[in-house]
């Protein structure tokens, strides 16, 4: 039995195979269609910002360029 999963994008039917290059769309375009979306920030990972400890944002001229201060 062959697993079938639907495409993100448009819904369409996707046999889970090697033939299908690209899985778990049903074509390059919905595939595109997906990163642009991602690139776009339509999509998102949800998830807390962390900042390394070098960055002290409580800091007043944390934002200030180097030539500002």
């Amino acid at each position: 039995m062959t697993l079938s999963v639907q495409c993100p994008t448009c819904s369409t039917p996707v046999e889970w195979t090697e033939q299908a290059t690209f899985r778990p769309f049903c074509s390059e375009r919905c595939k595109l269609i997906d990163l642009g979306e991602w690139a776009e920030e339509r999509h998102a990972i949800p998830g807390k910002i962390e900042l390394p400890d070098e960055f002290d944002i409580s800091e007043p001229d944390f934002f200030l360029n180097d030539d500002q201060e």
